[in-house]
């Protein structure tokens, strides 16, 4: 079907377009942010990494990521209808009737190809210090392909099977959120534990840069969720106040808790807990009220403040506490959608448990998690595998000691004294 580019609302597309931009932004925020919590040695190679995810996930993206995502197909993988982005004068497959869009379909283009730019880049906090940078290529381009693509077909396109029963995911906390969660924590698994972890000090290069990062995120967000209205409309309103309340009260929780467990308040912690929120509130931004979203921050800073303890517990090395964080929040938001949705805030969401609802929408939830959570552990464990079976995957013991910003690249981040 054609689009019809007479009905294209140049506010939307605007506010959409300006949205694209701010997400972005946010993988910069992910390397500044990660780059500050790992030590100085491999602070350069943490933002190379993101950095490179921009370029290998936006040149798969205009080649095959977009129509595997959004291609009509059948209900869990798009076609090659749309292959280097051809047909963008046709109607995005589901977005008819009152789905149909304001906004030209290359606009929707590129504003989804920022979401698949990010979710790789989060992986990275799990794997910080030791994973090779030959590996750590292919494998962005493999997982955005056959992961994060499949998966948001599933949810995101009205086609996808997940969407036809009703899993809402407003922006991302189930393809985004969950899904890097569950990747961090297969190869945080399968690439073993850092030298010396858990008993050596590993001390933060620059807290300072992580706050920053801490802020390019929250500040993109409201990108991320405000921008998935697709309009300058009140939805987009209410997904930005949404955004910002849960982010405030997940940093308050989380901080609370710390001074409880601790004695003391962090900015590691407040950093974290804004994180976890944003996460938490990213599936349920326009679906649930202002209050609906304080609930929500609040016990995603508590629930995730205490998640970051299970590496210790279990035993698997995730770096900068992308599970804690990421997955328990991700999981946590995208269930809540079933507590706390109200058609008062979206009509064509659904009313959770506490407005009536029942049960129905928080099963329909759980499915789409589980589905998503299990696809991702297998299909990333195979990923995984095959590259350590043909090129390896970690760096040598010499080289993690050395610091793998002069290994594999190079540089360091710091001069510390004069040549």
């Amino acid at each position: 079907m054609t689009f019809d580019f007479a009905r294209v609302d140049s506010g939307s597309t605007a506010w959409v377009l300006v949205s694209a931009a701010l997400v972005l932004f946010m993988t910069p925020g992910v390397a500044f942010f990660y780059g500050g919590m790992v030590r100085a040695k491999h602070v350069m190679s943490m933002l190379m990494q993101n950095f490179m995810a921009i370029a290998l996930v936006s040149v798969a993206w205009v080649l095959v990521g977009y129509t595997l995502a959004f291609g009509k197909g059948d209900g869990f993988i798009g076609d090659l209808h749309f292959a280097g982005l051809a047909h963008l004068d046709q109607v995005v497959p589901g977005f008819t009737g009152s789905s149909a869009m304001a906004i030209p379909p290359l606009v929707f283009v590129v504003y989804q190809m920022m979401f698949a730019v990010i979710t790789p880049s989060l992986i990275t906090g799990a794997t910080a210090d030791r994973w090779r940078f030959s590996t750590f290529v292919p494998f962005v381009v493999l997982w955005s392909l056959l992961v994060y693509s499949p998966v948001a077909h599933w949810i995101f396109s009205p086609t996808g099977w997940a969407a036809r029963l009703g899993v809402l995911d407003f922006a991302g906390g189930i393809v985004v959120h969950t899904t890097a969660g569950a990747a961090a924590l297969v190869m945080a698994v399968v690439l073993g534990k850092r030298n010396g972890w858990p008993n050596r000090q590993m001390p933060q290069s620059n807290l300072p840069l992580m706050l920053v990062g801490a802020g390019i995120l929250w500040f993109g967000w409201f990108g991320f969720n405000g921008g998935s209205a697709l309009g300058a409309n009140e939805l987009a309103a209410s997904a930005f106040l949404n955004t910002n309340t849960a982010g405030a009260a997940a940093l308050l929780g989380w901080l609370a808790v710390e001074r409880l467990r601790h004695g003391r308040t962090s900015t590691v912690g407040a950093a974290g807990g804004a994180v976890a929120g944003l996460a938490a509130i990213t599936p349920c931004a326009g679906f649930v009220s202002p209050l609906g979203s304080l609930a929500i921050g609040a016990a995603a800073g508590v629930l995730c403040e205490f998640a970051v303890d299970w590496k210790h517990r279990l035993g698997y090395d995730d770096a900068l506490d992308v599970v804690g964080v990421h997955l328990v929040g991700g999981v946590f938001g995208a269930l809540a959608v079933g507590l706390f949705a109200t058609r008062s805030i979206n009509p064509a969401g659904a009313n959770g448990l506490f407005y009536g609802g029942g049960l129905t929408q928080l099963g329909r939830q759980a499915i789409g998690v589980g589905a998503a959570f299990g696809y991702t552990v297998a299909v990333t464990l195979a990923i995984a595998l095959v590259l350590k079976r043909l090129i390896g995957d970690r760096v040598s013991e010499e080289e993690e000691e050395r610091g793998l910003d002069l290994s594999h690249h190079g540089e360091t981040a710091y001069v510390l004294t004069e040549p």
